[in-house]
Formats: C-alpha cells, sequence, structure tokens
C-alpha cells in the first residue's frame, strides 16, 4: 500500500481499489468511534448501509442522543433512530439470546476505509461488519472535494480531512498522509 500507515489494499466489488484500517472491534472502541462521529461531527456525516443494490446517505437533523441497552448502541433523532448491536447481547432472564445469535449480531469488524480512483482516495469511512461480515452501517466523512451538501467544490478543501485525520490519530496512532491530499477533483468511484 502506498501512503503512510498500517493498512492493507484490498479489491472490492463495486468500488474498486479500497484501502482499510482495521480498528478494534471491541464494545469500547467502537463506542468511541460513534460517540466521536455522532457527537463532534453529526452535521459534516451521513450514514448508513452500503451494499450492492442501495445506498442509503443519510443525514443527522441534529446531534443525536445515543445511550446503550442490552449490546445495542441506540442513536436517536427527533422522531427515528438506529440500532447498532455493538457490545454483548443477553436478552432478558426469561428470555436469554441464544449466544450464537449474540456473535452474530455483534460487531466484528471495524475499519476506517477509503476508496480510490486511479490511485488517488476519492471517499472516506467508517465501516462496522457484524459476526456474518454483514455491514451495519458505513458513515462517510467528510470530502475535500464536496460541500456540506454534496456539491463539487472548484478546489478541494483539505479542512474536510480533519475528521479523517483525527480518527486516523486516535485510533492507530498514524498521521496525517500525504497520499490523501493528491487529488485535483472528485472523481466518483
Amino acid at each position: 500500500m502506498t501512503g503512510a500507515g498500517a493498512g492493507r489494499r484490498i479489491d472490492e466489488p463495486g468500488n474498486g481499489p479500497v484501502d482499510v484500517f482495521d480498528l478494534p472491534a471491541d464494545e469500547a472502541t467502537v463506542l468511541a468511534v460513534l460517540e466521536a462521529l455522532f457527537g463532534q461531527w453529526w452535521d459534516r456525516i451521513r450514514f448508513g448501509p452500503i451494499i450492492q443494490g442501495a445506498v442509503y446517505e443519510l443525514r443527522c437533523p441534529q446531534r443525536p442522543e445515543m445511550g446503550m441497552l442490552d449490546g445495542y448502541l441506540t442513536i436517536g433523532f427527533e422522531g427515528w433512530h438506529v440500532h447498532v448491536c455493538i457490545g454483548e447481547q443477553r436478552g432478558l432472564p426469561d428470555r436469554p439470546v441464544d449466544p450464537e445469535l449474540a456473535r452474530y449480531r455483534r460487531t466484528a469488524r471495524a475499519e476506517l476505509a477509503r476508496v480510490l480512483v486511479d490511485g488517488v482516495p476519492m471517499s472516506w469511512m467508517v465501516r462496522l461488519f457484524n459476526g456474518g461480515g454483514e455491514q451495519q452501517m458505513t458513515v462517510l466523512l467528510p470530502n475535500p472535494y464536496l460541500d456540506d451538501e454534496q456539491d463539487y467544490l472548484p478546489e478541494p478543501d483539505w479542512s474536510n480531512l480533519a475528521c479523517w485525520d483525527e480518527l486516523r490519530h486516535r485510533f492507530l496512532g498514524l498521521g496525517p498522509d500525504p497520499l490523501d491530499r493528491t487529488g485535483t477533483h472528485f472523481i466518483h468511484p
């Protein structure tokens, strides 16, 4: 992989080359990542599952309320919310959850990822996957080629990489990567 950092490059169907930086998938780390994203960056991110045939780019209408219950993090807004299983789920004393099912539901893989086009990063994100390898959530981070309304910027705004740089530093001990600042304009992956 080019650029600084301990990651790996994969060829992902539908995306092409993707640099992946593994994060610890324990409850405390995943909670800290999501609290940083939804607590500090809520007005700059978009989130939802991204699977073949469907991309949800939900935008937070305000800073969400967040809370844990039985392994699930609830991210709540006025009138709607999402649940993501990031911790140990046990169920109720009279209705325990099967341990295999609980392992399947829980976040088993967490990662920072960036999609490359012609060797240049174009999209930066945090992705969570359950024990079955299914995507739970993708959080799209601020992009230097797009404004907050997702319109193309005439020139890259490298300050939009502050969230990415902060996550790399806080959770991986990595500094900014010069590769992230090599593009000139947005090219759709």
